[in-house]
């Protein structure tokens, strides 16, 4: 059986400069059998419903502005796959999580840059489920439970965010030794609490966990978190690191 996976994804010029993270997504991927197909929640597809992509063919979108041209010629091609985007909306809907197809949906940045890393030939399909923030911690627990079974059929599930997310306080010129404590405490906290299957500690970090707020001044960049946690087994960590002084690049393992 697949494990699911959270990936925190960085910066976009991860796909160009993947540092640290780059080689721990390869040697992961290399780890595990080639996955019949992906279905991936990424921090960047907010929504007030659950929308599943059912593209047989999603362009690869460049969500953001202010990089080089190079990284805006970066494409992804990989497929679509509209039969398991609609299995996928029925799991969910058995469970009593309401869901209907965005047919148009591209590929955000979220969901290309790790997977560029991951599987750079681009021949795996991948269904992207969007993420209703105001359903907290608790909403993706439960869309990641409805999807665990999919990762007995050879599917991989994926959680893309950053574990820690506070754009305006990172430090661009920091080398990766430098990590900033009030990062690192929050990062901790968090695997303690994993590895213990603290869930109600986990559901309620913004008022339990230290410097949760300043982490993440919003939480999507978490939320995927538990739909990784909510669809897999054992927790692990495959990877630790900070870049930019405060944007943690940890990547977990569940199951």
């Amino acid at each position: 059986m697949f494990p699911s996976l959270y990936i925190s994804h960085g910066s976009p010029m991860l796909a160009l400069e993947p540092g640290a993270s780059g080689p721990a997504l390869a040697r992961l991927a290399a780890e595990l059998p080639k996955p019949k197909a992906i279905v991936i929640v990424s921090a960047h597809w907010e929504s007030n419903e659950l929308l599943v992509s059912g593209h047989p063919q999603p362009d690869t979108w460049h969500d953001f502005g202010g990089f080089p041209k190079a990284l805006f010629e970066v494409q992804y091609p990989a497929p679509g796959d509209p039969q398991l985007a609609a299995e996928v909306v029925e799991l969910l809907k058995s469970d009593d999580l309401p869901a209907r197809i965005d047919a148009k949906r591209p590929f955000d940045h979220g969901v290309w840059v790790p997977l560029s890393l991951m599987y750079p030939q681009a021949d795996i399909p991948v269904v992207q489920v969007s993420l209703p923030t105001r359903g907290g911690p608790a909403l993706q627990t439960r869309v990641g439970h409805a999807l665990s079974s999919l990762r007995k059929q050879g599917v991989l599930l994926i959680g893309s965010g950053s574990i820690t997310h506070n754009l305006r306080e990172l430090d661009w010129h920091a080398g990766p030794e430098s990590v900033e404590p009030w990062a690192k405490t929050f990062r901790d906290w968090m695997i303690e609490k994993l590895a213990a299957n603290d869930e109600v500690a986990l559901h309620d970090y913004r008022q339990q966990a230290p410097n949760a707020v300043r982490n993440h001044p919003s939480d999507e960049h978490l939320l995927p978190l538990y739909f990784a946690r909510g669809a897999g087994g054992e927790f692990s960590v495959a990877h630790q690191g900070f870049t930019m002084g405060a944007l943690g690049m940890d990547i977990y393992r569940f199951g």
